[in-house]
């Protein structure tokens, strides 16, 4: 993966408790819930619901033939926010590159621990973070706390 862009587990382990934040607000449901933004060929954002799967290390999305998937094989840009929370006002966010998942033994193991149907036209990506945020109001909407951490940002 590009410096400006790292796996899953090279974030959690850089910013663990920011990402132990975004995992939760991901999976407050139990599976992952968000809204993945896409960048189209004409330069606009296209936004759709995701189950977004945190597994083997790595941010995950099995996503069916759509537009959606031509953007991210066209462009790998995306960005993941968290589906909002019902009795918090807390919001996560992850953004970076989307590549294609080409190893048949990682595609695999992903699909079989998260019950991906065999026959259906998907194909996995990992979501490889470049930045990621979490906005926690604890209760005072006009003075939110933000943490951001970023790919580039130096270590410690």
């Amino acid at each position: 993966m590009s410096s400006n862009w790292v796996s899953w587990s090279a974030f959690a382990w850089a910013s663990p408790g920011l990402a132990a934040d975004v995992r939760a607000l991901l999976e407050q449901y139990g599976q992952g819930f968000g809204y993945l933004a896409t960048v189209r060929r004409d330069g606009g954002p296209r936004v759709h619901p995701v189950s977004p799967v945190i597994a083997d290390g790595g941010l995950f999305c099995f996503v069916m033939a759509s537009p959606k998937r031509a953007d991210l094989v066209r462009d790998g840009r995306y960005a993941l926010h968290a589906y909002p929370a019902e009795l918090i006002d807390d919001e996560a966010y992850v953004a970076g590159r989307a590549q294609p998942v080409i190893d048949p033994h990682r595609r695999d193991l992903v699909a079989r621990a998260h019950r991906a149907a065999p026959d259906i036209d998907w194909r996995l990506f990992e979501l490889a973070v470049e930045v990621a945020m979490v906005t926690h109001r604890g209760g005072h909407p006009r003075m939110p706390e933000y943490r951001v951490w970023r790919a580039t940002d130096p270590p410690g």
